[in-house]
């Protein structure tokens, strides 16, 4: 994939692997929190997570397809440590759920990926009555962050070691409704556009990382978060689109990458010396990159956060 794309300031391209790009780093000790881990690049992350010795939670809608995962991790890797827990980010009860079941194995929290998402879904609502993709790709993960900060601080204290929450976002960012987030039109059927929708939610996904790092900042906290774009992978995210699908799996191989570049810069922003101590900022091909204008307006921000608790408020 990109085989003419040199490699950036970090020493790493669009066509390093997971494995490359944390190759010699020894996780061990530390715990992560992967959602999304049993399929596409939430699986590979996890497996090389656990290569690298991190103690991996699998988050999962599907126990049967986790626990599959699971078993093919540890087939590869005996000395993984592998847990799977139940999540479907588009239902603020089951993130509830997640995180008491999380909290009960009483481990550590040094990393959370927020990696589980949905793309370009028709119109729909969720169990919660909130659009489907800002409810799975956003306000789930925004929930989940808020319910788990606690613990990921307590740990960054008993242990003195960087927090870093990674949430997974795409370049789908830049493509959105006119004003970038529909503050007041978030379920308004008749105004959707199943890409712009996606967008919205991927915008929001970076804004949610810029206004965390803002405040985590002011607190003191030594948790970092940043976002990223993991490029173009020929997932399951098109399932809904299968001339998207055809268009993929022929000529797409051109422009597209496999799994194993798809979660490289999670892993790296995960686990990486290189990044100690960045935050608020957005990544791709493991290296700086420069979002929309948009992810750079306070006020966006901060309307999204204040809408954002609101929505989750029920179940705080």
């Amino acid at each position: 994939m990109w085989p003419f794309h040199g490699r950036g300031p970090s020493g790493f391209s669009s066509s390093s692997t997971a494995e490359e790009v944390t190759e010699g780093l020894d996780g061990s000790g530390l715990t992560a929190i992967v959602t999304g881990a049993s399929s596409g690049i939430g699986t590979e992350t996890a497996r090389v997570l656990a290569l690298r010795g991190v103690h991996v939670v699998m988050g999962v809608r599907n126990l049967s397809a986790g626990h599959n995962v699971k078993e093919a991790i540890i087939k590869d890797i005996p000395t993984a440590k592998v847990d799977v827990l139940e999540l479907d980010l588009s239902s603020m009860a089951s993130v509830k759920k997640f995180t008491s079941l999380f909290v009960s194995l009483n481990l550590p929290l040094n990393i959370l990926i927020n990696n589980a998402g949905i793309l370009a879904t028709p119109f729909m609502c969720s169990h919660d009555g909130i659009e489907l993709q800002f409810a799975t790709n956003h306000i789930g993960h925004f929930l989940l962050t808020h319910l788990l900060l606690e613990k990921m601080k307590n740990t960054t204290r008993s242990c003195n070691v960087e927090g870093r929450i990674v949430n997974v976002s795409s370049d789908g960012h830049r493509l959105t409704y006119l004003n970038g987030i529909r503050l007041d039109k978030i379920n308004d059927k008749s105004g959707y556009y199943c890409y712009f929708a996606y967008g919205q939610s991927k915008l929001a996904n970076i804004l949610h990382t810029v206004e965390l790092s803002r405040r985590l900042k002011e607190e003191g906290v030594n948790i970092t978060a940043n976002s990223l774009h993991p490029g173009v992978i020929a997932t399951n995210l098109f399932r809904h689109h299968g001339f998207v699908n055809a268009i993929l799996g022929t000529a797409g191989k051109l422009v597209t990458k496999n799994v194993h570049q798809g979660a490289a810069t999670t892993c790296y922003l995960a686990l990486h010396p290189q990044v100690k101590g960045v935050t608020g900022k957005y990544f791709s091909n493991s290296n700086l990159a420069t979002p929309s204008s948009r992810t750079s307006d306070p006020d966006l921000a901060s309307k999204l956060w204040d809408l954002s608790m609101d929505m989750i408020s029920s179940c705080l």
